[in-house]
C-alpha cells in the first residue's frame, strides 16, 4: 500500500495498482467500516467471491451517496477504466446492448468496490458464452409475516426437488431476509429454457409445500408464503453473488452455507467481521460448486408434464394488461422507499378501521426498476376488508413519474 495524491491510497493487488479514493470515508457507520475496509474485505475473501462472480458480466450497483441513499445501476463500463479491466458486450431483448465489466481477479474486485459497489451483481453467464447460462438461481423471497423457519422449510423442499431433477443445490443467505440456492448447469440451454426450468422448479416446490411456498408471479396472490422467484433467471436480471456486502446498517454478507447449517444459522450472524473470521478458519462453503454442473433435462421434462401455468384474465379496457383477481388500490409511487412509506402512513392515518383488518402480506411494497435506479410503488390488497368497507381508489399520496422527461 502506498499514499497517493488527492486523498487516495494505491494498493498493489495481483500485479496491478488499484487506486482507492477517499479510503477513510465511512461507508457503514454502525460497525465503522471505511471504503478501504471494504476493499480489504473483498481481497481477503476473493477466492470465494470470485467463485461466484469471476468471468461474468456485471451490472455495477453504485452507492455513491451512501448506503442510506438509493443506488444507481450502471450497465456500461467506465470509459476511463484501467486497461486490465475486462469487458463483454451483452445484447438485450429490447434491441439495446451494453459493454459491461467482467471481474477476473482480486484487483478487479477492489476496483469495482472503489466505484461504490458494496455488493456484486453478475449475470449467470460467462464472458465467453453470453447466450447459455451456466447456473440456475433459486431466490427464496419471503412475504411480510413469514419467519426464517418457513424459509428454511421451503429451502429444504427446493433442495429435494433439485436432487430429484439431477441437480445439486448450493445454499447461501441472501444478505437480506431471504435465501438463495444456486445450481450449476451445463451451458447448453438458452435463457428462455433456463427460466422455464426455474419456473417449473418453483411450481413443483409449491406443489410439495402448499401454503408454505408460492410460484405465483403476482405478489397479491401469494399470501404469507415464500415466493420462489423464478424470474431472477431472465436475461436482464442479476442477483447479489456470494460474499456480497449488502447495503444494510450492520454490513450483512450474502454467505454460502453447508446444508447442515441452514436450520441452525441466521442471516444476521453473517457480517463483514464474522465472515472474515469464518473464511479464514474454514474457507468457502461453496468450494465444490464448479464441479457439480448438471442437466436441465429433468426440469424441462417436468415442465411438459405440468403444462402451462395458469394465467390471469386480461383487462377489459382493451390494453391487454392483466386483470388482478384481488381488490387492490394503489397508495404511492415514489422516488425513494422512505417517501413511499411516508405516503402509506398518511393513508393509514385516514383509514384506521381498514388498517386493523389488514394482514402483513396485504401491504405490497415493490421496488420497480427504472432506467438507472429503483423507484417504489405501494399497493394495498383489501381482500380481508368487507366489500362495503373498502375505500375507493383515490389520488396517490405520492405521485412520482420515473419516466418524466424521457422519450
Amino acid at each position: 500500500m502506498s499514499p497517493a495524491k488527492d486523498d487516495a491510497t494505491v494498493l498493489e493487488i495481483d500485479g496491478h495498482e488499484v487506486r482507492v479514493s477517499h479510503p477513510e470515508k465511512v461507508v457503514f457507520p454502525e460497525p465503522g467500516l471505511t471504503k478501504l475496509d471494504l476493499v480489504n474485505y473483498y481481497v481477503a475473501v476473493a477466492d470465494g467471491a470470485l467463485r461466484g462472480a469471476a468471468d461474468r458480466p456485471m451490472v455495477l450497483k453504485r452507492f455513491v451517496k451512501g448506503i442510506d441513499q438509493e443506488a444507481f445501476f450502471q450497465k456500461r463500463a467506465l470509459a476511463s477504466r484501467p486497461d486490465w479491466i475486462q469487458t463483454a458486450v451483452l445484447e438485450y431483448a429490447r434491441g439495446t446492448s451494453a459493454e459491461e465489466v467482467v471481474v477476473t481477479d482480486a484487483a478487479a474486485l477492489a476496483w469495482v468496490v472503489n466505484l461504490g459497489c458494496t455488493d456484486l451483481n453478475p449475470h449467470p453467464v460467462r464472458a465467453w458464452d453470453l447466450d447459455h447460462p451456466d447456473e440456475l438461481r433459486v431466490d427464496l423471497d419471503p412475504m411480510p409475516g413469514v419467519d426464517w423457519s418457513q424459509i428454511v422449510d421451503v429451502a429444504m423442499v427446493a433442495r429435494e426437488v433439485l436432487a430429484d431433477m439431477g441437480l445439486v443445490g448450493w445454499p447461501k443467505t441472501s444478505g437480506s431476509r431471504g435465501m438463495h440456492i444456486y445450481a450449476r448447469i451445463e451451458p447448453r440451454w438458452n435463457y428462455r429454457d433456463v427460466r422455464l426450468a426455474a419456473e417449473t422448479l418453483a411450481r413443483e416446490v409449491e406443489n410439495r409445500a402448499p401454503g408454505l411456498a408460492s410460484a405465483h408471479w403476482w405478489k397479491e396472490e401469494r399470501g404469507e408464503s415464500v415466493f420462489v422467484d423464478f424470474n431472477q433467471n431472465a436475461k436482464d436480471r442479476t442477483v447479489a453473488s456470494a460474499y456480497s456486502i449488502r447495503a444494510l446498517p450492520d454490513a450483512r454478507v450474502s454467505t454460502p452455507l453447508d446444508w447442515d447449517e441452514v436450520r441452525l444459522r441466521r442471516p444476521e450472524e453473517f457480517t463483514v467481521a464474522t465472515v472474515l473470521q469464518r473464511f479464514a478458519e474454514r474457507g468457502d462453503a461453496a468450494a465444490g460448486i464448479d464441479d457439480s454442473a448438471g442437466s436441465l433435462d429433468g426440469l424441462l421434462a417436468l415442465a411438459k408434464q405440468l403444462g402451462p401455468s395458469e394465467k390471469a384474465p386480461a383487462s377489459s379496457d382493451g390494453s391487454g394488461r392483466r386483470q388482478s383477481t384481488m381488490p387492490l388500490i394503489e397508495i404511492a409511487r415514489a422516488k425513494t422507499k422512505a417517501e413511499a412509506l411516508e405516503g402509506l402512513e398518511r393513508w393509514k392515518d385516514r383509514h384506521p378501521d381498514v388498517v386493523s383488518l389488514l394482514e402483513p402480506s396485504d401491504t405490497l411494497v415493490d421496488g420497480m426498476r427504472g432506467s438507472s435506479s429503483l423507484w417504489y410503488r405501494i399497493r394495498v390488497n383489501l381482500q380481508h376488508v368487507p366489500e362495503r368497507e373498502r375505500p375507493e381508489q383515490a389520488e396517490l399520496e405520492v405521485d412520482y413519474d420515473p419516466w418524466a422527461g424521457r422519450g
